[in-house]
């Protein structure tokens, strides 16, 4: 038989039945836009937030002003300056840090961990700021609550190791970004309960909820793709989306 006679049929990928059934299934654009405008409005982004209601035709269901002030708070912890933070959050309402020990010794904490990296830049330094405000601020609460107390005593040591760049993991953690923003969005919940608002964005439980929901499935045998995206971010290809899955997930979880 000719060559040219011969048929070469490609493997076809064909989809699943899974990925049918999504298909399928057509969300309410007002639901899609409602979560777009409550993740907005709940993490803090007025501007966005202005913009896409004047898009999407929507009314914006808080005044720019409550929004305004967590900005501020946000920016201030993400900066490290906590102090102003804390005088911001307390001019707000100041029972939210009063009724919440734990959220105050976290700022308290980070706010040492600024004045620890101010006293060791230089080998000069004078580390007493930082140890007379451990004394007075962390210490007494510490004194009280065992979590408190492991969580200064593992501050204080960074007094011993910096400057360094090769810190043990415990200690690096407490010196990178993502602490300052676990803690802001701490304060962001906290400061959305003490206004009778839902304490976070509508999407990070929906994401919880599917995640949960995808976990079961699999542990009980159901027949699923083998990874399912979350559809957070575009992808050009499989292995892309997969880990694009896993980031956005930490990031709506955290």
């Amino acid at each position: 038989m000719s060559s040219s006679t011969v048929s070469v049929s490609a493997a076809t990928p064909t989809q699943h039945a899974f990925h049918r059934k999504i298909d399928e299934i057509k969300p309410s654009k007002a639901d899609i836009n409602f979560v777009i405008m409550d993740y907005l409005i709940s993490e803090g982004y007025p501007r966005a937030a202005e913009k896409f209601a004047k898009e999407a035709n929507m009314i914006l269901p808080v005044e720019e002003e409550s929004i305004q002030s967590r900005v501020e708070i946000r920016k201030a912890i993400h900066a490290g300056d906590i102090d102003t933070a804390v005088n911001k959050i307390n001019d707000l309402n100041p029972q939210i840090l009063d009724t919440d020990p734990a959220l105050h010794f976290a700022l308290l904490r980070l706010q040492l961990i600024e004045l620890i990296r101010t006293c060791t830049s230089t080998a000069t330094s004078d580390i007493t700021p930082a140890l007379n405000f451990a004394s007075s601020q962390l210490a007494p609460r510490a004194a009280t609550n065992p979590d408190f107390l492991k969580d200064l005593e593992l501050t204080m040591s960074l007094l011993i190791f910096l400057p360094s760049d090769n810190l043990q993991p415990q200690l690096a953690e407490l010196l990178k970004p993502s602490l300052r923003r676990d803690i802001a969005s701490r304060v962001n919940e906290a400061i959305l309960c003490s206004m009778g608002a839902r304490g976070e964005a509508r999407i990070r439980s929906l994401v919880r909820l599917r995640l949960w929901a995808e976990t079961k499935a699999r542990d009980s045998g159901k027949d699923l793709p083998p990874y399912i995206p979350l559809g957070l971010q575009d992808a050009d290809n499989n292995g892309s989306e997969a880990n694009g899955n896993s980031e956005a997930a930490d990031i709506m979880v955290q």
